[in-house]
């Protein structure tokens, strides 16, 4: 008898599921590509949403942090030290939102098709870098118009979006396995995310924090990402020695979550 190719959703190892992430390429850029359309389809101003909600972000932020807090950020202007941090953050909290949510958003798919559930998360990554990139070039012409040329520091710069990436694809790599099982889940995503903005140094300084407790801060795998940014960019200070923590729970994240992902990925079908 010929031998028969037979489709399993069983349990991969996290090598094998990097694989088929490769193998099925094409799909993630075909989810990608659908989740860009759907984000601006049947609206006025489409793309330029990219542009208008990064610039208000930033116009409420220094409205209220720079002209009524007087929060001091030196010889850096306050709106180009804060679109550093608005736009990770905003790439972050996407990441953490749309992933944490895509295993769900797509039951009725998974219940019919096979293909490597990890793909839902990472798609919307490679959706999300759309409006990133676009807020960077924003950044960048603001760079320009205050007069901050690059240093050679420049080179470090892809090494902290791959950390932005990471810092927030692997909580929504953990929140898509986990909303699948308990529902909650997905009704606490936009609390963390409102929390989690006013401990991370986005609109202000680490300076105006304590320097004993500098290490809670860093704990925040955000934190790290933006000072980075701001180090890599706007010539700052090096961050203290904590700054190097803030990595560490970026990499357990990470590793932990493909781990649960993978772990559970083959009894979801059942679950949803």
């Amino acid at each position: 008898m010929p031998k028969k190719n037979i489709i399993s959703d069983r349990q991969h190892s996290i090598k094998s599921n990097f694989k088929c992430l490769y193998k099925y390429r094409s799909l993630i850029y075909t989810f990608a590509l659908r989740d860009i359309k759907l984000q601006y389809a049947q609206t006025l101003l489409g793309i330029l949403w990219s542009i208008i909600k990064p610039l208000t972000g930033l116009l409420i932020f220094t409205l209220f942090f720079d002209k009524l807090l007087k929060i001091d950020t030196g010889d850096i202007p306050y709106p180009l030290f804060a679109f550093i941090g608005i736009i990770s953050w905003y790439y972050f909290s996407y990441l953490i939102q749309q992933g944490g949510t895509s295993v769900m958003q797509e039951q009725n798919l998974i219940k019919k098709i096979y293909f490597p559930k990890l793909i839902l998360p990472v798609s919307k990554a490679l959706a999300g870098l759309v409006e990133y990139s676009i807020s960077l070039i924003l950044l960048f012409i603001m760079m320009l118009l205050w007069g901050y040329a690059p240093s050679f520091r420049i080179i470090f710069f892809p090494v902290f979006i791959i950390l932005n990436i990471i810092a927030g694809l692997s909580i929504g790599i953990w929140l898509s396995a986990l909303t699948v099982r308990y529902r909650d889940f997905h009704h606490i995503i936009p609390y963390l995310i409102s929390f989690g903005i006013f401990i991370t140094p986005v609109f202000y300084p680490t300076t105006l924090i304590p320097p004993q407790y500098h290490f809670l801060i860093y704990l925040n795998p955000m934190a790290g990402v933006i000072e980075g940014f701001r180090w890599t960019l706007l010539r700052e200070a090096a961050p203290s020695l904590w700054f190097l923590i803030s990595f560490i729970p970026v990499i357990l994240l990470f590793i932990s979550g493909l781990y649960y992902f993978t772990k559970i990925e083959g009894k979801m079908v059942d679950i949803i």
